[in-house]
């Protein structure tokens, strides 16, 4: 039986619920903060790239996904939770500065043409692709990629987001959206491959070949989620002229992007030199006098070096070719990245795997280990502007590094045996085997925003 003292007393309860509620969601209310999450690292030896240099002994203090101190005499705070890597060496993230996450061409069935590839696989394939190209690329230490392009309708910036998001665990993506081109991109569609007036060949290259279709096709790649832009300076005889290629980089830069250039003869890449692009991709249109203006000009080059240990993507001949630029670059001292193109598949090797190998070239470049490594490290961050973010460590920095088996600075091979992986505070590989479960949210955590 409810009696009118028990009504009023259920009254009060309800009364002060709702008060406290108000006041808890009342702006400036201060409620009591979440524990910091508190990691302590101990390196035995910790790398540092720009130096040259081995440090012994040193405590790595990792605060809510950020360094917060380093040194051999850091207090380890009571509560953190402690990893100890003394007998490992600990070093920065890689960076792989020209790939292909959602591109993975093979010998069956396309017989290496990725042409076939795009047509026979979904955008919606090739983003699950790039996921799992992304997972394997964190595993191998990579933990910034710039993904340039030939992902479909935007699989990068799905990517991107994805990872972001804390959905997927992943590297750093600097995506650049669609590759911009004059008619045709990289193919040479026939005219019956148009179907209702649409070219077949979107969504894999945007044509633009007017001023107006240029500063149209940047901005289509900004609206949908690009973070550099990327063009085809000279994959048709005409090209882009240096006035195209300085009209792509005014616009990409009202938006705070810079540009790559896919470069394949020495006359496009004299134009995207005297433009001043920010990077050229490959190393066709290279030679030591192009060489020795982008030194002067400090242009960017991802040369995308490929190694004779990968079967079927280069010769005997192109690779001494390959070898020798890369060489006369380096004696130019030409900025230098590690960069790849590792758009396909090698029977027995993940993406990260095939990204790797790569240092095979720089090996049989004659190029010094330091440098080797600098180019994956301090260059990529550069050529990626993370520096100030990430990359490095540092303390303010997000927490992003990998630990291996011997010291890369005595034989680069090193890197090789990646045993823990470290992003944004969040061990994502530990003794050597993958443990993704921390990444995964319901998310999302940052609130979905391509911009």
């Amino acid at each position: 039986m409810i009696t009118m003292k028990s009504i009023q007393s259920i009254l009060r309860i309800a009364l002060t619920f709702a008060m406290a509620t108000v006041i808890c969601s009342t702006p400036g209310f201060a409620q009591q903060p979440a524990a910091s999450v508190v990691t302590a690292i101990k390196a035995g030896q910790l790398v540092d790239p720009a130096a040259g240099t081995v440090l012994k002994n040193q405590i790595i203090l990792i605060e809510n996904g950020k360094f917060k101190a380093i040194g051999p005499n850091v207090t380890i705070p009571a509560g953190a939770e402690v990893i100890d890597l003394s007998g490992l060496t600990v070093l920065p993230g890689l960076v792989d500065a020209h790939n292909h996450l959602a591109l993975t061409y093979k010998v069956i069935p396309e017989r290496n043409i990725y042409y076939m590839t795009y047509i026979t696989e979904s955008t919606a394939l090739r983003a699950i692709q790039a996921a799992s190209n992304g997972m394997q690329m964190l595993a191998s230490g990579f933990t910034i990629v710039r993904d340039m392009g030939n992902n479909g309708n935007y699989a990068d910036t799905a990517l991107r987001l994805a990872i972001e998001q804390g959905w997927i665990p992943g590297p750093k993506i600097i995506n650049s959206g669609i590759i911009i081109g004059g008619i045709g991109g990289q193919f040479w569609p026939t005219p019956e491959m148009g179907v209702n007036g649409k070219n077949i060949t979107f969504p894999e290259y945007i044509d633009a070949d007017t001023p107006d279709e240029i500063v149209k096709a940047v901005r289509q790649n900004e609206l949908y989620g690009a973070k550099v832009i990327k063009i085809c300076v000279d994959c048709k005889p005409w090209g882009y002229s240096v006035d195209d290629i300085k009209l792509v980089m005014a616009e990409a830069a009202k938006a705070g992007l810079k540009v790559e250039g896919h470069v394949q003869t020495v006359d496009g890449a004299k134009r995207a030199i005297e433009a001043g692009i920010w990077s050229i991709a490959h190393d066709s249109g290279m030679n030591d006098e192009m060489h020795k203006l982008m030194a002067k000009k400090g242009i960017w080059r991802a040369g995308t070096e490929t190694p004779m240990t990968l079967p079927e993507h280069t010769t005997p001949e192109r690779y001494a070719k390959t070898v020798a630029l890369l060489r006369n670059a380096y004696e130019n001292k030409v900025p230098l990245t590690y960069s790849t193109d590792a758009d396909y598949y090698v029977p027995g090797k993940t993406r990260g795997e095939v990204s790797i190998e790569f240092i095979e070239t720089w090996k049989d470049a004659k190029i010094p280990n330091v440098d080797i490594l600098r180019a994956m490290t301090v260059n990529g961050y550069k050529c990626s502007e993370t520096e100030n973010t990430r990359g490095p460590i540092q303390v303010g920095l997000a927490a992003d590094l990998i630990a291996v088996v011997g010291n890369p600075l005595d034989q680069i091979d090193a890197l090789r045996n990646v045993k823990f992986v470290m992003k944004d505070g969040g061990v994502f590989k530990r003794d050597g085997i993958m443990t993704p479960e921390k990444f995964l949210h319901g998310g999302p955590v940052n609130g979905w925003n391509i911009r």
